[in-house]
């Protein structure tokens, strides 16, 4: 069991008011009675204490001001800032994101998730949607990794989004049946697919087929790579994997939550120059030699044994140019003598 008498929590308490001391108290009393250390305290066991502890919301918020205030001064972090306590004592942060969440709703129905490149920007922005509609911040859902998201097989529709130690759910993310974890999936399967297959060639013609990717998003729980990526619009994405920025993430977030958000088509192809009047063209029916392409090979293979040596050749003329500027350096130190 551990040491939560309240003259243990007491004395861990240090930067506090004596009135705000009673609060870590009850806190300490709470957690020793029910077997929980203090420091730190996970989320979810604030929540908890709240519950069992029922009081006026300004009661609550202060309870739970004292004790980030304790765990900040000992250099944990604060649960009370976590998304669920935020939304239970705060009723207009609650209606905002449940604004939000029906908005989210309503867009999902006319993002693609087929289509080149209209379908890769969809599947990547429908991710977008759902975890703004968690109530995470955009600098957080920029800085997700691929492992930070995960899905239950037996809860189809949940997906599970682990943001610094704190557990949030995401469910039913429409009302045309799509669900988050389906969203998320769809997101992780062309990732896999870049991975087996990197060519954008290939995903586009999966995507543009509608073609079936499930399978490829098998590994998502291992990936600590970036969740989000930039994507030009050609559709190519970064060799190297850089997560996008929170402005990126808000400009999208926004873009479809005011309807606003742009088709991703692909740019028209340039036109092929006209032929230049007075300029013959290049015979179509021109033979080359047939020794044309052994008679390349063998000229590479003599220059490849001619040139095997250069490396030393150009270090011995390196060494006589030290040994020329040393000589120099020796003629001019006598002449200052």
């Amino acid at each position: 069991m551990y040491a939560n008498a309240p003259g243990v929590g007491a004395a861990r308490t240090g930067g506090i008011s004596a009135r705000d001391r009673h609060v870590w108290e009850l806190f300490a009393d709470w957690c020793a009675a029910n077997d929980l250390r203090t420091l730190p305290t996970a989320p979810h066991q604030l929540a908890r204490f709240l519950r069992d502890n029922p009081a006026a919301r300004a009661t609550q918020r202060r309870r739970v001001s004292v004790i980030n205030t304790v765990h900040h001064n000992h250099g944990h972090q604060a649960p009370g800032r976590a998304e669920t306590i935020r939304r239970t004592l705060n009723t207009d942060r609650a209606e905002r994101l449940q604004r939000i969440s029906t908005l989210v709703a309503r867009s999902l129905e006319r993002i693609p998730d087929t289509g080149w490149p209209a379908g890769l920007f969809g599947r990547r922005d429908a991710l977008i949607l759902v975890l703004v509609a968690t109530g995470l911040g955009f600098e957080q859902i920029a800085q997700l990794r691929g492992c930070d998201l995960t899905t239950i097989p037996d809860q189809d529709d949940a997906l599970h989004i682990t943001v610094a130690g704190e557990q949030l759910v995401a469910s039913a993310a429409g009302e045309s049946g799509t669900s988050a974890a389906a969203v998320c999936r769809r997101w992780t399967e062309v990732r896999g697919f870049l991975d087996r297959h990197p060519s954008t060639r290939l995903l586009a013609d999966h995507l543009a087929t509608g073609s079936d990717l499930t399978g490829y998003g098998a590994d998502a729980d291992n990936d600590d790579r970036p969740l989000l990526s930039s994507i030009n619009r050609w559709g190519h994405t970064p060799l190297v994997p850089t997560p996008m920025t929170a402005r990126a993430v808000a400009a999208i977030a926004h873009a479809h939550l005011s309807g606003r958000a742009p088709a991703h088509t692909l740019p028209p192809r340039r036109p092929r120059p006209e032929p230049i009047a007075g300029v013959a063209p290049i015979e179509s029916d021109l033979i080359l030699d047939p020794d044309y392409y052994e008679r390349g090979i063998q000229a590479r293979h003599f220059a490849y044994k001619d040139l095997g040596d250069i490396t030393d050749v150009l270090g011995d003329v390196e060494d006589r140019a030290d040994q020329l500027l040393a000589d120099l350096l020796e003629i001019l130190d006598d002449d200052a003598d």
